[in-house]
């Protein structure tokens, strides 16, 4: 088995480690020169991935759609459709679902992204369904990353954590050791053709309530309590989208079909493990 990540990045490094701890061949593309590569793992420029993608087993696409749309498949549409891979893997973004007010969606809810870095991310998943052509797709749809290194713990620490209140408006969280977990039980479990899968945790929570539990593990005093209405004005373009939507994803389905439970079934077990891994050196 050869895996193929085009964007080793943030999780593809998790799921590179954890591919190569499982005996995985794993061959990645970066286009970021400061990438930590993992150990056993081969680097290819993504020009040059043309013949890893002839013989690579199973793909897997972190990289962003950008306006111009996906830049794995505008570089390499044609080789894939040809590829022998017996598995392509997509991460997408729960932002397909749009705003919902409050409710719960499920993986075979209808997506209706309103915002528009939403929007591209189902044309790209529509993309590599024609792509792919009937061959096994997994297509992830990921809540907010958070894990060692990108969480709540590190925003209070720095002084930039906001508690921003907003009642109700919960936000739907999977730790970066959950997504390479369910990228590797997918490959064990391949879907006969194309495959939702939520990867969000299984309580979806308020942000401050996430920043109050962040400064409660460092003993720190939480940041003052900011009305969302107050907050609104200062925020950029992309955070007052982001707080546009309001949904609550369910993934009991997902984690049903890949065999497994998450590690951190909510923030509070994630950001615990977080500190305990930088207490003891391994975070990193």
């Amino acid at each position: 088995m050869h895996v193929l990540i085009f964007g080793l990045g943030y999780c593809g490094v998790a799921v590179a480690e954890l591919a190569r701890a499982a005996g995985l061949a794993v061959t990645a593309t970066s286009r970021r020169a400061d990438t930590r590569t993992p150990t056993g793992v081969r680097m290819v420029a993504f020009d040059d991935a043309l013949p890893s993608v002839a013989s690579a087993s199973h793909i897997l696409v972190t990289a962003p759609p950008g306006p111009e749309g996906d830049p794995v498949l505008a570089r390499y549409a044609a080789a894939l459709r040809a590829s022998a891979a017996i598995w392509f893997g997509y991460l997408s973004t729960t932002g397909v679902y749009g705003d919902r007010g409050g409710a719960w969606v499920e993986e075979d809810t209808p997506p209706a992204p309103t915002a528009e870095r939403s929007q591209r991310r189902l044309a790209a998943e529509l993309a590599w369904q024609e792509c792919a052509a009937g061959r096994p797709l997994d297509l992830f749809r990921v809540a907010g990353i958070y894990g060692p290194g990108r969480s709540a713990l590190d925003e209070v620490r720095s002084g930039r954590a906001r508690r921003v209140i907003r009642p109700g408006h919960a936000f739907g969280r999977i730790h970066r050791d959950d997504i390479a977990g369910a990228v590797l039980a997918a490959i064990a479990r391949p879907p006969p053709a194309t495959r939702v899968l939520n990867l969000s945790d299984d309580v979806p929570a308020e942000s401050a309530l996430v920043i109050e539990e962040a400064a409660r593990l460092l003993g720190l005093a939480p940041p003052p309590a900011v009305p969302f209405e107050e907050a609104y004005a200062g925020m950029s373009d992309m955070a007052r989208s982001f707080w546009a939507d309001d949904r609550r994803v369910a993934s009991a389905k997902t984690q049903a079909a890949l065999g497994r439970r998450w590690l951190y079934p909510s923030y509070r077990e994630g950001l615990r493990a977080i500190l305990e891994q930088e207490t003891s050196g391994a975070g990193q």
